[in-house]
């Protein structure tokens, strides 16, 4: 039997551009998905057409899949020749569980890969504005978990030497705990006015920063309502952030958008709005389909040459008129003398991809403005007539038919 290959992929601490370019092409070669609750869905796309996708994500104190089960999951599809894609939140190896999953493909012999991810902490910081070290104010930082196996009789962490062994404590998941963890804090030794900042959410435009001290971090983030998942950066460095914070600057941070383009012409958008800070709600509100006449489409495209004007009100009508074109072995040279207009720059860079440059380019990005382009353009030519031909979408405004 031959067997798969399973590769472990750090997805990043949330902000979908944040994974690897290794990340992005191990999920494209996969048979399947085991994606965790932290991975961003917008991930999800760079997996290839037909490749299962499953959730197996695990939230603490919530009904999920167990370790074991993600693991023997893991080693059944391989064995069974699939090619799968773990994609874990952050860094698979840190504090993700991934060696256990590891391991447990090394004692089956599954082949396997590990791609690693810009772990949570270190992300969250950032985008918080926070260097975890500095030259002057941090030269030490330890990343310390708050979650602990619920079957340990107690915590392993001995607070007493971490409490004050490094400048900058990366607290993970600790905000069921915080009270407890800070009060261990200044129990042995840690000053509670050292700067104590929480990071919820970080990377994500729903990221929301709290500062305060050790002494009192713990209160205020309860009167907030934060919860996991976050991050606790502790020590003088949370002074940075006034300086150094960028993220929750930018001009749409914190609000949702909502992207009505067709699903396959969704992205470029949504990109544009991460990178302003805003969260993308993908909901497709048209659908693009041929036709509902395909002879009389063909028809007009057999006497493309004979109109005096080809409007054009998007690029997906571009893209619709040029593969009908090629289909019947056409190409460019089928618009003949007919001058070729579109109503915006969006659809002209379609039309010039298909080596077409158009004749007319409409200022006002409307159906209004195309007509009053098209009509400007015929009186600089007066010896053209006006035998126009619309390819636009079937649900349309009638503003520039009426014109």
């Amino acid at each position: 039997m031959t067997k798969g290959k399973v590769y472990l992929i750090g997805a990043g601490p949330g902000d979908p551009e944040l994974i690897t370019l290794r990340g992005v092409r191990a999920l494209g070669l996969a048979d399947v998905v085991l994606y965790d609750a932290l991975a961003h869905p917008a991930l999800l796309k760079h997996a290839r057409a037909g490749a299962e996708l499953r959730s197996v994500g695990k939230r603490y104190g919530e009904d999920s899949f167990s370790q074991d089960a993600i693991n023997s999951e893991l080693v059944d599809l391989a064995r069974a020749g699939k090619i799968v894609a773990r994609l874990k939140g952050g860094d698979p190896l840190l504090f993700a569980r991934g060696a256990e999953e590891v391991e447990t493909l090394s004692h089956a012999g599954i082949p396997f890969e590990i791609i690693p991810g810009i772990p949570s902490p270190t992300g969250a910081a950032a985008y918080a504005g926070i260097s975890l070290t500095h030259r002057d104010l941090s030269s030490s930082v330890a990343f310390i978990t708050g979650t602990e196996s619920p079957g340990k009789e107690r915590t392993a962490h001995d607070w007493s030497k971490l409490a004050t062994a490094t400048q900058t404590l990366c607290v993970i998941m600790g905000m069921k705990r915080l009270g407890e963890i800070t009060s261990a804090l200044v129990a042995h030794g840690r000053d509670p006015a050292t700067p104590a900042v929480v990071v919820q959410w970080g990377t994500w435009p729903r990221q929301r920063v709290l500062e305060g001290t050790v002494a009192d971090i713990a209160g205020r983030a309860e009167l907030e309502g934060i919860a996991n998942p976050a991050v606790v950066v502790i020590g003088e460095v949370g002074r940075l952030r006034d300086r150094m914070r960028w993220f929750d600057q930018l001009p749409l941070f914190g609000k949702r958008i909502l992207v009505t383009r067709p699903g396959h012409q969704a992205e470029d958008t949504a990109r544009a709005v991460r990178e302003r800070g805003a969260e993308p709600v993908v909901v497709p509100a048209i659908e693009i389909v041929a036709p509902p006449d395909v002879q009389a489409f063909a028809r007009c495209l057999d006497d493309l040459g004979s109109y005096d004007v080809v409007a054009f009100t998007s690029a997906n009508g571009v893209h619709r008129t040029m593969d009908a074109l090629r289909a019947s072995r056409r190409d460019a040279r089928a618009f003949g003398r007919a001058m070729v207009a579109a109503i915006g720059p969006g659809t002209e860079s379609a039309l010039l991809r298909s080596g077409v440059v158009a004749d007319v380019v409409a200022t006002e990005f409307r159906g209004e403005g195309l007509a009053a382009s098209i009509v400007e353009a015929l009186a600089r030519r007066p010896s053209m007539g006006a035998r126009v031909l619309l390819l636009r979408a079937l649900v349309a405004r009638d503003a520039l038919p009426a014109i």
